[in-house]
């Protein structure tokens, strides 16, 4: 579409920018807003926009449609920042992927969407920012994820309006530390040990509104490392669709302005490869999933 904007956080003289982005030239938000700007633009990332999304992106589009892109600076040149800074939360779903749970393997299908947790104002990075391999960790693994980002609280939501809560669309990298998995613990799963060190939440770099993705459920997700393709998938492999997972996590906790939701990998993980694969300090992870830019994360 001609008319596709996206929305991002940039760093400008040290500090953060948000930003409107359109046929590769970014231009500050509270210029595109214009008189409108107001309190859409009073922030250093994009949850005031958040906070009234169907007003906020009622006022982009007509103010998008009316700006000039063409002075604005190259997307190629900035340093790119986390779309959002401190998510309300970060939810994510484990085994959601068809392709995924077979190369595992994991002995079954989960029966609803299986969901842990991210500390999110230790594990946000944004795009470019490295992300340090863990001390006493040596199986770090990536994650291609669509991320969820959501603008309408809700609780109990259906199926059926599922999509209609949501803001936009990022890429995530839901990095794992399986060494946990090496040694079988007794009890459980330590989602903490294996999900939660600093910096394994790299999102970004930019936030595509809701209204430009058709269908959430036929998106391409690609990620290398050191520019080998190592995940190449679709969404449409996922075992719970962007609506189901909305309709249950909803049904459990209610879903605020700026929740993360990251919706599960699909194949191609390192400790699913044969023989398997880790990632190590000097690598390069970039994601790449369909309208939403690149999410590199230099691992250190």
């Amino acid at each position: 579409m001609s008319d596709v904007y996206r929305l991002a956080v940039i760093e400008d003289g040290g500090v953060a920018l948000p930003v409107v982005e359109q046929g590769g030239r970014l231009l500050p938000l509270a210029q595109v807003l214009g008189a409108d700007a107001g309190a859409l633009a009073a922030g250093t990332d994009l949850m005031p926009l958040l906070q009234d999304w169907t007003a906020a992106s009622q006022a982009l589009d007509a103010a998008v449609a009316a700006a000039n892109f063409s002075g604005g600076r190259s997307a190629g040149e900035a340093k790119f920042r986390a779309p959002l800074a401190l998510p309300g939360k970060i939810v994510c779903i484990g085994a959601n992927y068809h392709d995924h749970v077979a190369e595992m393997p994991i002995p079954m299908v989960p029966e609803y969407p299986y969901a842990f947790l991210k500390p999110a104002n230790t594990t946000i990075r944004g795009s470019g920012d490295p992300v340090a391999r863990p001390p006493g960790v040596s199986l770090m693994d990536y994650e291609a994820e669509l991320a969820v980002v959501i603008g309408t609280e809700c609780r109990h939501v259906a199926a059926a309006e599922a999509l209609d809560v949501i803001a936009g669309y990022a890429n995530l990298n839901d990095l794992s530390a399986r060494d946990w998995l090496a040694s079988r613990p007794p009890i459980g799963v330590d989602w903490v040990r294996h999900k939660a060190f600093d910096g394994f939440c790299p999102f970004g770099p930019y936030l595509l509104p809701a209204r430009f993705v058709a269908d959430p459920q036929n998106v391409d997700v690609h990620l290398t490392v050191n520019g080998v393709t190592k995940q190449d998938t679709n969404t449409r492999h996922m075992i719970y669709g962007v609506a189901a997972i909305i309709e249950h996590l909803s049904a459990i906790m209610t879903l605020l302005p700026g929740d993360v939701i990251a919706t599960g990998t699909g194949a191609g993980v390192g400790h699913g490869r044969k023989p398997p694969e880790y990632l190590k300090p000097g690598d390069e992870v970039v994601i790449e999933i369909a309208g939403l830019g690149r999410l590199i994360t230099p691992i250190v």
